[in-house]
């Protein structure tokens, strides 16, 4: 009796699903979501992490995530900057950038990475090919870049895609063809065996990403350590700066060290305490040996000054008071510090200004500009900064050179990481700040701060204590009014010119319960600061600092 033959099987389908026959395998072989997450991570991170790397190899490259925060300092609507400074303070809102940048990243990454590997790996290919154009971009336009800065970026882009290729083949593992055995018709037995090589796809997939995510740690921690050789700071620290020809005596007792005035703002403040207000992401990198500050433009001369240069021309010492223009009334976006530096008029007189020029510009390494009126200079003691507080000027305020105006704020004339001075014109050259809607001129206007109380104090003998500046002008008295009481004198600290603030002191016999403070100063024109509040913008904001207590019986 002949054997019944056996159905044909669809070899071609059951090839299709991993060895199974079945038309719903393909659907228990699709990956999971997760796995496009944690590929699509992977992939930015090592991405990330080899931009790192190449930018450890030049003092000129910078990482991927830095050239892109850059455009993003210099492209960010006014009122999304204002937030983030309100919002997260004129420091920590660098930090919050970069967080925000690799977040993004993170979740476009994420997202890709699903896409990719739940679908065709062309998807990961065009993703990294986006992502390393825009960040070449973002190293290749704009200020603080050059045309080898596209590297990092390129780099980081190749990598990304190739580990997004990897990820999907990883993810799709070449199907196995089972062979037609008969126990293996047995679809139950075919389940299992296919939720048994499931399982050893997925502990392949999670051994291979982790392992992936290791070496993109290692790798990033080889690239700033690199990056670590051309950190400024270890520069700085070798340099010792000559004496001035005429260093300032001592300064006088302090206010702020008496009893009583704790919280009061010293009279020099220290450099760990100085403000910081600028757009660099991160501090540029300066080699001596090849820094120059070149004075070019409308002159008749172009000088051309090494770090030495500068050092070996008569330097002088001088206590100025600089302030930010966002600083609130009340804010602590100002300092006093003693700075020693080269005159700036002499180094333009040098240079021979033709008479057509009416701004001198300065210009940052990394690109920044901040321009003021050359009439500006008469009668000041601008400098070429390149100390401070008795020390070579700290990276963080500038080093190796910067500029300080008495008088006028920051944004139009401190700049720091000095490269360029160029003499030109106001119509035809404006400094980084004023076509963002900031004033061209903006000398620095009088204000006070109530230091202390700082916070509720107990009834009786109390001090209240502050500073006031009006920089060139000097401060000749401040005033306090205790709710809707007369003004009271206070006494002054001592001073240390015209250019730096003062401070004040008063001592208040503190009734219980809730009190409105206010202050208000008077320069040496014998002009009383304005009651009047202001914004920041577009040239700094004035009024009466206020404050309330609570006073305990």
């Amino acid at each position: 009796m002949a054997k019944p033959e056996l159905p044909a099987m669809d070899t071609s389908k059951a090839q299709a699903n991993g060895g199974v026959a079945d038309a719903d395998a393909g659907d228990q072989h699709r990956p999971p979501r997760w796995y496009g997450v944690l590929i699509g991570l992977v992939a930015a991170g090592l991405g990330l992490a080899f931009g790192e790397l190449v930018a450890g190899f030049s003092r000129a490259l910078r990482s991927p995530v830095v050239s892109v925060g850059d455009r993003v300092i210099d492209r960010v609507p006014k009122f999304l900057e204002d937030f983030a400074k309100r919002t997260f303070g004129p420091e920590s809102d660098k930090t919050v950038l970069r967080l925000s940048i690799l977040v993004v990243i993170a979740i476009a990454a994420a997202l890709v990475g699903i896409a990719t590997v739940r679908g065709r790996r062309s998807i990961g290919i065009a993703f990294a090919a986006a992502f390393g154009l825009l960040g070449a971009l973002a190293a290749g336009v704009g200020r603080n870049t050059r045309f080898v800065g596209v590297v990092p970026s390129l780099v980081a882009a190749a990598v990304a895609g190739g580990v997004l290729v990897f990820g999907h083949r990883l993810a799709h593992p070449e199907p196995v063809v089972a062979s037609a055995r008969p126990h293996q018709a047995n679809s139950a037995q075919a389940a299992l065996n296919s939720q048994a090589a499931s399982t050893v796809d997925r502990r392949r997939f999670l051994t291979t990403t982790g392992g992936l995510a290791v070496g993109a740690l290692l790798v990033t921690t080889i690239g700033k350590s690199l990056q670590g050789r051309f950190d400024s700071s270890l520069v700085r620290a070798g340099v010792r700066l000559p004496k001035p020809v005429d260093p300032l005596p001592p300064p006088p007792s302090d206010l702020a060290l008496l009893a009583g005035n704790e919280g009061l703002s010293s009279l020099i403040t220290p450099i760990k305490s100085f403000y910081r207000i600028d757009t660099a992401l991160s501090f540029p990198s300066v080699a001596l040996s090849s820094w120059r500050m070149k004075v070019t433009g409308k002159v008749d001369n172009p000088l051309t000054l090494s770090y030495d240069d500068i050092l070996n021309r008569t330097l002088i010492e001088r206590d100025i008071t600089i302030s930010c223009v966002s600083n609130e009334v009340g804010g602590d976006l100002v300092g006093n510090a003693r700075w020693i530096g080269c005159r700036l008029d002499d180094l333009l007189k040098e240079a021979g200004v033709h008479s057509d020029a009416d701004q001198v510009l300065g210009v940052s390494v990394d690109g920044f500009t901040a321009g003021f009126p050359v009439t500006t200079l008469d009668g000041r003691d601008a400098l070429i900064a390149v100390g401070m507080n008795g020390e070579a000027l700290p990276v963080r305020n500038g080093f190796p050179a910067r500029i300080i105006v008495p008088g006028i704020y920051g944004y139009v004339s401190a700049v720091k990481w000095l490269s360029e001075i160029r003499l030109t014109r106001f119509d035809t050259e404006e400094g980084y700040w004023v076509p963002r809607g900031w004033a061209t001129l903006a000398p620095v206007k009088t204000q006070s701060r109530i230091d202390r109380p700082g916070g509720n104090v107990k009834a009786g003998a109390t001090h209240l204590a502050g500073i006031a500046w009006a920089p060139t002008r000097g401060i000749d008295k401040a005033e306090i009014q205790v709710d809707d009481g007369p003004w009271m004198e206070t006494t002054l600290g001592p001073s240390l010119g015209n250019n730096s603030w003062r401070q004040w002191w008063l001592q208040w016999d503190a009734p219980a319960g809730r009190h409105q403070i206010r202050v208000r100063a008077t320069d040496g024109t014998g002009e009383t600061q304005t009651e009047q509040r202001t914004q920041v913008a577009p040239d700094g904001a004035s009024g009466w600092h206020t404050i309330r207590v609570d006073v305990s019986a």
